[in-house]
């Protein structure tokens, strides 16, 4: 499993995030406090709180390809 904060501030970056994680096939999950939704609803995601950092838990190890394709959300 591998994982990295993202933040996701407009629509707009929701749903390309959405788009970006439909392609692959692994399971991917959003972690915001005591919340986890799948990565690949976009009505989960906007039920979490965007205006703080959420983890992203990718169940893969095998992931460079997806991290590189998502770097623009990815916050230290």
């Amino acid at each position: 499993m591998k994982k990295v904060n993202i933040m996701l501030g407009t629509i707009n970056d929701v749903k390309i995030f959405v788009n970006t994680v439909a392609k692959y096939d692994f399971d991917v999950d959003l972690v915001s406090g005591r919340y986890a939704i799948d990565a690949k609803s976009i009505m989960g995601i906007f039920s979490l709180d965007l205006s703080k950092k959420i983890e992203l838990q990718a169940q893969t190890e095998n992931c460079d390809a997806f991290l590189a394709e998502i770097k623009q959300f990815i916050v230290d």
